[in-house]
């Protein structure tokens, strides 16, 4: 294996959402987007115990153009949409959408502490009208390999990672996994050379290229391997992600991802117009 090397590493900088404190690598002053990934929001909520929890969180809100995806760290999530999903999902899930054309969607939390990652993924021009499609997977559902060491293991969602499968289809090549790494643990993983990929640590600390790397920062990688190696100076939790680019513009603003500025308004359009359906919350 050939291992690649480090193109940025990049400091997850807070930013406000709303009510929500968020922090934010990409997209970034360093990086403007990493085909097919958007954004990358993580973030650590803990809810007002005074305020019902059905009341916090992102109330209905539409998307439109990508996937909307978010890994549960700490807590439960509870998605609804405008297609009549409805379900929650805990520490160790994972809830992925297909917007397509256009859907609603609400993430009402369902403990007072949460811990996640959203994920935005483009999707390719052909699919962008699409029907919607949600896939919710529990911690219980997610396969999962260990490192020779026994320190570090590995939770596949989408892709193969080391012969194992995830069970999420997704429309484009994309692995992604979550990853909990004891201290002194170490783990070589392939991915595929024409793949972009990055690493997200959420906490404590990793060597790479004789650097240590803490926690709250985004590492892209150069396309000059097939694979990278970790080894973790602390206990460490990261999301890992590699994709085939699409290479087609895109327009983002607001809650859509599109190729052009005309698509975007068209957006708005339709979701004024009820054509992505209507979300009524109990």
């Amino acid at each position: 294996m050939k291992t690649r090397s480090i193109q940025k590493i990049i400091p997850a900088r807070m930013y406000n959402m709303g009510d929500l404190k968020v922090r934010q690598p990409l997209p970034s002053p360093e990086l403007d987007y990493l085909d097919p990934f958007v954004l990358l929001h993580h973030g650590h909520m803990i809810h007002d115990e005074n305020i019902p929890l059905n009341k916090t969180g992102v109330g209905p809100h539409p998307h439109k153009g990508f996937a909307p995806v978010t890994f549960l760290f700490t807590g439960s999530l509870n998605h609804r949409d405008s297609r009549g999903n409805n379900k929650t999902v805990s520490a160790g899930g994972t809830q992925w959408m297909h917007a397509g054309m256009g859907i609603i969607h609400s993430e009402r939390p369902q403990s007072l502490e949460q811990e996640l990652i959203q994920m935005w993924i483009n999707s390719p021009a052909k699919n962008k009208n699409d029907q919607p499609y949600y896939h919710p997977l529990t911690k219980e559902e997610t396969p999962f390999y260990t490192s020779e060491d026994g320190k570090i293991t590995v939770n596949v969602i989408t892709g193969v990672l080391n012969e194992v499968k995830g069970p999420i289809p997704t429309l484009t090549p994309i692995n992604s996994a979550t990853i909990h790494a004891q201290a002194g643990g170490k783990i070589k993983i392939q991915l595929p050379p024409s793949h972009n990929a990055f690493l997200y640590l959420l906490d404590g600390a990793i060597d790479m290229e004789g650097k240590e790397i803490p926690g709250k920062n985004f590492i892209a990688f150069h396309n000059d391997g097939d694979g990278i190696e970790i080894n973790a100076i602390e206990a460490t939790r990261f999301l890992l992600m590699s994709g085939e680019p699409i290479g087609e513009k895109i327009v983002t603003q607001g809650p859509f991802v599109m190729n052009t500025e005309i698509q975007i308004m068209e957006a708005y359009r339709d979701y004024r117009m009820g054509k992505m359906g209507v979300l009524i919350e109990d």
